[in-house]
C-alpha cells in the first residue's frame, strides 16, 4: 500500500495541472475553486473564486438538492426554482382525473393555496462541508474484503451520528475520488415544501420523449416551490402553521439574457459519473449494462402504458414512474450510441494501457486484484439490476420489503443497523409508505412484477436465487397464479394497514399478517445474503481503488490533463460558455432558440400541442423587455459547454458577475455519454432562458406577485 502523504502531493500536482486543461471539462468541488482561479479569470469571470470555496456563503448557500435533482432559491421567502421533471412527483401527487395539475398547470392563489409536495420529497441545504479521510480510515487499516468494508461504514455511521447529534442537521459521507478521500456534508433537511407555480405539461414537458435530449428544444421545463418550516425557524414536518424558510441567500435574477461566448457557470447535485473507471468496466457498460438496461426499461414503459390504458386514474398514478422510465431509457440508448461514436472503449483501454505501464510499481499488485474483485461482480449484473427494479418500481412490494427490512433492523442498536433504516431514516420511510397510496394501481404493479419476474425467471440457475424461486415458481403460469392470489389477499393497499405496520416495525416487533409480508421475509434474507456478498467486493474496492487513482493521478498529471473527482451527489461546480453544436458534418445549430420554434413544432397533438393562451401570445408578439435585443423576439432555451449530468436537472445557470440567467434541464443526443466520456467536441447542457420563465409569468401564465418576489419586474 502506498502512503496517504504521498497521494496527497499528487492530487495537489493533479489540480495544479489541471489550470491548463479545457475550462469546460470538471465537476469541480467547492473547495478546489480558488486553485482554479486562472481558468476561471481567463473564461471570463469576473468573482472572486475564493467565494465559491464557502458552501455555507452566497452564492453556493442559494443552491440546494431537491428530489433527485437539484433546485436554487429565488427569494428570501423560501421560494425554490427547479424543473418541472424534477417536480414532476410533487405534481402528480397533487394531480386528480378531475384537476389534473400536469396538464393543466398551476399557480397558487396566495401562500395558503400552495399544495403540500408528496411525504417523501425533501430539499437538502448544505451547511457544511468538512474532510475526514483520516477518522474514515483510521480502523480500516491492515483489513481486506467485508472487514474494510465495515470498517469505513463504522467509521462513515460515527461520524454521521456525532454530526447529527443535537438534531439539527442531516449529515453524510461522501467518497471522493474512490476510496481516496472522504467528506463530511451536513444539511439542513427540509420536509414542508409545496407547490407554488407549474406550468402546463405542454409548456413544461414540450415535446416529451420525442424531444428529450435533443436539440434545438422548445421547453419550459420550469417549476417554483416554497419549503417551510416551523415558527422557531427549524425544519418541520408540514403543518399550516409553519411559516416560508428564510433562505441563507437567494439568487437574483439577471434582466439580460446570454449570447453565444459569454462565460456561463453552473451549481448544482450531479449524480454519478464513472471518468475514472477501469477500461475493462468500460468494456462491460458498453458491451452488456447499456444493452441490458435499454430493453428491461422499454419492456417496463410497455407494460406500463399498456396496463394503464383507458383508465386516467391509473395513468396520472403512473405519471411520474412513466416519465422517469422513459427519460432512464432514452439516456441509456444514448449513452451507448455516445460511447461507440467516441470509441471510447478503445481510447481507454490505450489509455488505461499507457498509464499501467507507467505507473509506480507499488500499485500494480493492488491493481491487478482490483482488476479481478470487480471481475465478480460483473457476472452478477442482470440479476441484481433485475432485483433493484423490482424493489423499486413497485409500491405494495417495496412497502412491504422495507417494513420486513425495518423490522429486522431495528432490532439492533441504532449504530449497527443498515443506512437507510436507521432511526434517522425512519421519517423518510414513512413517507415512502404514505406516498404509495397515490402512485398503486393492483393490475399495474402486477403487470410490472411480472414482466419483471418473467425476465428473472429466465436468468442461468448460476445467477437464481432460491427464495424468489420457491416464492414465486420456476414458470410463467405460476408467477401469475401466485400474483393474482397475492394482490386479492393483501391489506397493504389501505395506507392505514401500512402504517399501523410501520409502527411495530420501527420497535422491531412482529408484524401484524399479510400476504405480501409473508413473502416478503425470505425476500429480505435473500437480499440480505446479495448485500453482504457486494459489501465484500465493495471493501475490496475501497481498498485497492486508491492504487489505481494513484497511478491515473500521475499519469493525468504528465498529460497535463484535468483532474476532479467524480460526481456523487454532493455540491460541484461547472463552468465555460455559451456555445453552438456542430454534431455532424454540415450540420450547425445556433446556440439559443425561439418562441418560433414552438409554433413551428405545433402540431394540436400531443406532445407538440402548445396550449393556445402560449401561441396566442407569441402571434400577438408582445414581449417587452424579455424579447433578445438582437433577435427582436422571445427566447426559450439555451446551450452551454458547461460539464453536466443526471442530478444536475434544475441546477442555476450564472453569468459571470454570479446572477441567473438559466435552469439546466437536459444534454444534447451526442453528450449523453458524458457520464462516462467527456467529449468537448460534443458535450452540451440545455437550459432554460430566464427571461422565458419572466416572460410566461407575466404575459402568458401570469403571476405578477411571484416576479415582485424575485426581485424582476412584473409588468413588462
Amino acid at each position: 500500500m502506498f502512503s496517504r502523504t504521498t497521494l496527497s502531493v499528487s492530487l495537489a500536482l493533479g489540480l495544479s495541472m489541471a489550470a491548463g486543461a479545457h475550462a469546460d471539462e470538471g465537476m469541480w468541488m467547492p473547495t478546489q475553486l480558488p486553485a482554479l482561479a486562472k481558468p476561471l479569470k481567463a473564461a471570463g469571470f469576473k468573482g472572486d473564486p475564493r467565494d465559491l470555496a464557502n458552501v455555507t456563503a452566497p452564492p453556493l448557500s442559494a443552491v440546494v438538492r431537491a428530489g433527485g435533482g437539484t433546485a436554487s432559491f429565488v427569494s428570501p421567502e423560501g421560494l425554490l426554482l427547479t424543473n418541472h421533471h424534477v417536480a414532476m412527483g410533487v405534481i402528480q401527487y397533487n394531480s386528480t382525473p378531475e384537476h389534473n395539475l400536469i396538464d393543466e398547470g398551476f399557480i397558487a392563489k396566495g401562500r395558503g393555496d400552495e399544495r403540500p409536495s408528496n411525504p417523501d420529497f425533501r430539499v437538502l441545504v448544505t451547511v457544511g462541508f468538512d474532510k475526514v479521510t483520516d477518522q474514515v480510515l483510521a480502523q480500516a487499516k491492515g483489513k481486506t474484503g467485508r472487514a474494510y468494508f465495515d470498517a469505513v461504514d463504522s467509521a462513515s455511521k460515527q461520524i454521521v451520528a456525532d454530526c447529527e447529534r443535537d438534531g439539527s442537521v442531516r449529515c453524510s459521507v461522501a467518497d471522493m475520488y474512490y476510496g481516496t478521500d472522504f467528506y463530511r456534508i451536513s444539511q439542513l433537511e427540509l420536509s414542508d415544501v409545496r407547490l407554488v407555480y407549474a406550468p402546463p405539461r405542454a409548456i413544461g414537458n414540450y415535446g416529451d420523449e420525442i424531444d428529450n435530449f435533443m436539440w434545438p428544444r422548445h421547453t419550459g421545463d420550469f417549476t417554483l416551490l416554497r419549503a417551510y418550516v416551523g415558527k422557531d425557524g427549524k425544519p418541520a414536518a408540514y403543518s399550516p402553521d409553519n411559516v416560508p424558510y428564510q433562505a441563507p441567500a437567494h439568487l437574483q435574477m439577471s434582466l439580460e439574457g446570454p449570447k453565444a461566448g459569454d462565460f456561463a457557470m453552473l451549481a448544482g447535485y450531479p449524480g454519478i459519473t464513472y471518468r475514472h473507471r477501469t477500461a475493462n468496466e468500460f468494456a462491460s457498460q458498453i458491451d452488456s449494462v447499456l444493452p441490458r438496461r435499454v430493453a428491461l426499461f422499454q419492456q417496463m414503459i410497455d407494460t406500463i402504458e399498456a396496463a394503464t390504458q383507458g383508465d386516467a386514474q391509473a395513468r396520472t398514478r403512473y405519471a411520474s414512474q412513466l416519465q422517469s422510465l422513459k427519460n432512464n431509457r432514452k439516456r441509456a440508448a444514448g449513452e451507448l450510441e455516445g460511447l461507440l461514436r467516441s470509441d471510447a472503449k478503445a481510447q481507454r483501454a490505450s489509455d488505461e494501457q499507457a498509464m499501467l505501464a507507467s505507473a509506480d510499481t507499488r500499485y500494480r499488485d493492488d491493481i491487478q486484484a482490483l482488476l479481478a474483485t470487480l471481475s465478480q461482480g460483473a457476472s452478477l449484473g442482470e440479476r441484481d439490476l433485475l432485483l433493484d427494479q423490482i424493489a423499486s418500481q413497485t409500491q405494495l412490494l417495496r412497502s412491504a420489503l422495507l417494513l420486513e427490512r425495518l423490522r429486522l433492523e431495528s432490532a439492533k442498536p441504532d449504530a449497527q443497523r443498515e443506512s437507510g433504516f436507521q432511526h434517522r431514516d425512519q421519517a423518510l420511510i414513512e413517507g415512502v409508505l404514505k406516498q404509495a397510496q397515490r402512485r398503486y394501481a393492483p393490475g399495474v404493479e402486477k403487470a410490472l412484477l411480472g414482466a419483471l419476474l418473467g425476465r428473472y425467471q429466465q436468468l442461468p440457475d448460476a445467477q437464481r436465487l432460491a427464495e424468489f424461486d420457491a416464492a414465486f415458481g420456476r414458470t410463467p403460469q405460476s408467477l401469475g397464479s401466485v400474483l393474482d392470489g397475492l394482490y386479492a389477499r393483501t391489506t397493504l393497499g389501505d395506507e392505514a394497514q401500512r402504517l399501523s405496520r410501520f409502527a411495530a416495525a420501527r420497535e422491531g416487533k412482529a408484524l401484524a399478517p399479510d400476504p405480501l409480508l409473508a413473502l416478503a421475509g425470505p425476500l429480505v434474507q435473500a437480499q440480505l445474503r446479495v448485500e453482504g456478498e457486494r459489501k465484500t467486493r465493495e471493501g475490496e474496492g475501497l481498498r485497492l481503488r486508491p492504487a489505481y487513482m494513484q497511478a491515473l493521478f500521475a499519469w493525468r498529471a504528465q498529460q497535463g490533463r484535468a483532474v476532479y473527482p467524480d460526481a456523487n451527489r454532493s455540491l460541484r461546480i461547472s463552468f465555460g460558455k455559451v456555445e453552438a453544436l456542430s454534431p455532424r458534418d454540415g450540420v450547425h445549430f445556433d446556440p439559443v432558440t425561439t418562441v418560433a420554434g414552438i409554433v413551428e413544432k405545433n402540431t394540436n397533438a400531443y406532445p407538440f400541442d402548445a396550449p393556445r393562451p402560449l401561441l396566442d401570445a407569441i402571434a400577438k408578439g408582445d414581449f417587452g423587455s424579455t424579447a433578445d435585443p438582437a433577435l427582436k423576439t422571445q427566447t426559450v432555451n439555451f446551450l452551454t459547454n458547461l460539464d453536466t449530468t443526471g442530478g444536475n436537472s434544475g441546477s442555476p445557470v450564472l453569468n459571470a458577475k454570479g446572477e441567473l440567467i438559466g435552469l439546466n434541464f437536459d444534454s444534447n443526443w451526442e453528450s449523453v455519454s458524458a457520464s462516462w466520456w467527456f467529449d468537448p467536441r460534443f458535450k452540451r447542457a440545455v437550459h432554460v432562458d430566464m427571461r422565458y420563465l419572466r416572460w410566461l409569468l407575466a404575459k402568458v401564465y401570469p403571476a405578477p406577485a411571484l416576479l415582485q418576489e424575485m426581485g424582476v419586474p412584473a409588468e413588462q
